[in-house]
């Protein structure tokens, strides 16, 4: 009898599970994706390129990462998974070969006041934990160390409901950390009265100088004036204690203006509701500027900044206390850790000191722990969530980066690209959406989409290596090599605006004139005190023109023309044109088809699982009710006009029957900043992040200002379009404007007509000026670390 031999696998190299090596994507919808299939090698590091609103976000977060999220949380019962945010599976025909995706992007942390440094990144509760095991004197648990935690005193009865019921006194206590003054925060706000009123006049006389408030027929000024607690002929100046008390902090209570009944309360409470309660950058300009004259914000007197407690402060370990440790630079405070020597919580020291060393190694040493989160860049922020990941042990996982090399000096760039290839090293596969060259060129496959963006885009150009990249016709292909030259001839300045002993941060005393009327650049290595310099220097009045960082909001009903403004002119001409109101050419207002209230889609939540999204078949996703879409202007009706492209919108409003102006000088300042390809009515939540940030520019182009600061307006920009944008930085130099730049990217140093170079380090290495001069005088120095990244990129 014989017996059958059996092949070991092993034994000829080759295995069933070896052939899961590669990540398969066949027929990719997402967004502007047109049928997309792209297989990525696992346990290698792809880069996808292309310009802004090409794909890539689409392909890589919105199918890949989505869809592995979407998978690990249907592994978790469906009671968890009421709890976790329901995703819908991407449209997509084949998702295989997925692993664990990680994704570290750019979304801003949130600006909680009480979140920082310390809380997002756990290294506050190390902190807390040590401190209430080697702190002296003992004040109690970690929560007496936290500012999140308010002391609690309770004591009462309690029945206790086991056998037969028995009351029982009981008394309870937690010790927290927070400062009762200012709540945590840090900070007190508090209002500026003489920007509420001028307390000459009387109510009668307007004494109210609050935005919308001066007319005397005015309901609100209306109550206050009829209401009987106040005299309305009298100076505001001369009212009782018991007058401006009830004016100021009355209570709300029903009066009777006009024979109307309308509730009355007291000034600072009514601002609070009316004005503080919304979203900053959803108001109108005007608006906004009241609030940031009329809202100061003071250190807290008690806690001096800190946060904490007294007890809390007081409690130290040698001479520290957590106070002190938060407020330390990172790289500070790793060196005092390691000092520390108890045997007690060794592996709380050794899990303590790999976290802050991580923070030194990405960059960040720089940072304090009591820095609030809000106030990172879109980079710092990025690098602050990677912190977390770089001990981690997992392997086999996916990495997912948006643009890891956002603000970083060309010196950084390097040390991040490291840290990539670290994680690949490890065997995990590393997916990166990028755009500078440096980062491109460490990929071991590039993936390039487009042609264009938007329509235009949504397809594969270009599979392979970066050396075959080089030789691909594609716009990433012709354009990857491309350096900007410096220029023959620079601009004079026509004036000089003076900053002096500036000390915001890390300032260190400073000294500079920015020059006026040209294009200048303000550089230096992420955390040397670029935008300390600008935003804290630069005075924010009414011939100030900021386009900061910050992300722009908007729900799914928002889009291109309700942000910028552009959908009042249009309404208004359809309501001209038909005679009719203008309210009933906006989906969010009376013209809404009343099925799905104007969102052109029915939401379907059912519950633990992804909620459905149905177009409308009444308004057959048109938004409007069928009524409204019979108005007619310029031959088109008002779905038909916010279905268009920019570009054709422009021409649209620009001649015949259909010019309107107002709207074609809004379509022209998008179409400058390269947003042509965007249709009017795409929800803001569909757009790229490079797309949000000149949306942004775009907007703030209308405003009226001699000086413009604009924050890294290269981010999430393709190579071909940062051509475009120093051609609109040129514009608005060439028409008398003062533009004025926080940038790393060498095209816009080498473009500039004056640089001024921030250093030579970050933290408190940093802040001073280390150049002042032309582009040219800089790579001739090669002085500062900037004067030598820029000189090889322009070849000297």
């Amino acid at each position: 009898m014989s017996s059958a031999k059996r092949t070991d696998p092993r034994a000829s190299g080759s295995h069933a599970a070896d052939s899961h090596d590669l990540i398969r994507v066949h027929g990719a919808r997402e967004n502007n994706l047109k049928d997309v299939s792209v297989e990525i090698p696992k346990r290698r590091l792809t880069v996808f390129t292309g310009v802004s609103g090409s794909g890539k976000s689409s392909l890589v977060f919105n199918t890949i990462a989505a869809e592995s999220q979407r998978l690990i949380n249907e592994t978790y019962s469906a009671f968890v998974q009421g709890f976790m945010p329901t995703l819908a599976r991407p449209e997509v025909d084949v998702l295989d070969g997925l692993t664990t995706a990680i994704i570290v992007d750019q979304q801003r942390m949130g600006a909680d006041p009480r979140s920082t440094v310390g809380t997002a990144t756990d290294v506050n509760a190390m902190l807390r934990i040590l401190f209430s095991r080697l702190g002296d004197p003992h004040i109690g648990p970690p929560s007496a160390y936290s500012f999140n935690t308010a002391s609690v005193r309770a004591s009462g009865a309690i029945t206790v409901e086991r056998g037969a019921k028995k009351a029982v006194k009981a008394t309870f206590q937690r010790t927290g950390g927070m400062c009762t003054h200012c709540e945590g925060r840090g900070t007190v706000s508090d209002i500026d009265l003489t920007q509420l009123y001028d307390d000459s006049k009387s109510l009668a006389e307007g004494a109210f100088t609050i935005p919308g408030w001066k007319s005397d027929s005015q309901w609100t000024v209306q109550v206050y004036a009829q209401s009987g607690f106040v005299d309305p002929d009298k100076p505001i100046r001369d009212y009782t204690d018991t007058e401006l008390r009830d004016f100021l902090y009355g209570e709300p209570v029903k009066v009777k203006v006009n024979g109307v009944n309308l509730t009355y309360e007291g000034l600072i409470p009514k601002i609070q509701k009316s004005f503080l309660s919304k979203d900053k950058e959803a108001m109108q300009p005007h608006i906004r500027a009241f609030v940031e004259r009329a809202v100061t914000f003071t250190t807290c007197p008690e806690c001096e900044g800190t946060r904490l407690s007294e007890g809390a402060r007081s409690s130290r370990i040698g001479k520290i206390s957590i106070a002190d440790a938060c407020a330390m630079e990172i790289r500070d405070l790793a060196g005092w850790v390691r000092d520390l020597d108890e045997p007690s919580v060794a592996p709380l020291l050794t899990a303590l000191r790999d976290a802050l060393d991580s923070f030194v190694e990405i960059g960040l040493g720089y940072l304090s722990l009591d820095r609030p989160a809000g106030t990172l860049s879109g980079g710092e922020a990025q690098r602050v969530k990677m912190v977390r990941h770089l001990g981690s042990s997992l392997t086999d996982t996916t990495y997912v980066f948006d643009e890891p090399t956002v603000g970083l000096h060309p010196h950084d760039i390097q040390r991040m690209n490291d840290l990539l290839l670290r994680l690949r090293d490890k065997g995990n596969t590393v997916l990166v959406v990028e755009h500078k060259p440096e980062a491109i060129a460490i990929a071991d496959h590039v993936i390039d989409l487009g042609p264009g963006a938007g329509t235009a885009g949504g397809t594969v150009c270009f599979q392979g290596t970066v050396g075959e990249l080089r030789a691909a016709d594609t716009v990433t292909g012709r354009h990857l090599d491309d350096r900007a030259a410096l220029k023959e001839s620079v601009r004079k300045p026509t004036g000089a605006l003076e900053i002096r002993g500036a000390r915001r941060h890390n300032l260190q005393d400073v000294d500079v004139d920015v020059p006026l009327g040209v294009l200048c650049v303000v550089t230096g290595v992420a955390g040397s005190g670029k935008s300390s310099l600008i935003h804290g220097s630069v005075p924010a009045g009414a011939d100030v023109v900021s386009v900061d960082q910050s992300p722009i909001k908007g729900s799914r009903r928002s889009n291109p023309a309700t942000y910028t403004g552009l959908l009042d002119p249009i309404r208004k001409a359809f309501a001209k044109a038909n005679g009719v109101k203008p309210a009933l050419f906006s989906a969010n207002s009376e013209g809404a088809c009343p099925t799905c209230n104007g969102a052109g889609v029915i939401y379907t939540d059912l519950a633990m699982m992804a909620g459905v999204a149905a177009p409308c078949e009444d308004c057959e996703g048109k938004r409007f009710q069928p009524a409204v879409l019979e108005y007619r202007f310029g031959g088109r009706d008002i779905s038909e006009v916010l279905a268009m492209p920019v570009d054709r919108a422009e021409e649209f409003f620009g001649a015949g029957e259909a010019r309107t102006p107002a709207a074609h000088k809004i379509l022209q300042r998008l179409s400058d900043v390269g947003l042509g390809y965007l249709t009017l009515g795409q929800p803001l939540t569909t757009l790229s992040g490079g797309e949000r940030q000149r949306l942004k520019l775009a907007t703030h182009m209308s405003e009226k200002g001699g000086v413009y600061v604009l924050d890294e307006p290269t981010t999430g920009l393709h190579l071909a379009d940062v051509e475009q944008l120093l051609g609109l930085l040129d514009r608005l130099v060439d028409a008398g404007k003062s533009v004025i730049v926080i940038e790393h990217h060498q095209a816009v140093m080498a473009h500039a007509d004056w640089i001024i170079d921030l250093g030579p380090g970050a933290g408190h290495d940093g802040g001073r000026v280390v150049f002042e001069g032309t582009p040219a005088d800089l790579v001739a120095a090669r002085s500062t670390l900037t004067g030598e990244h820029l000189a090889a990129y322009v070849g000297a």
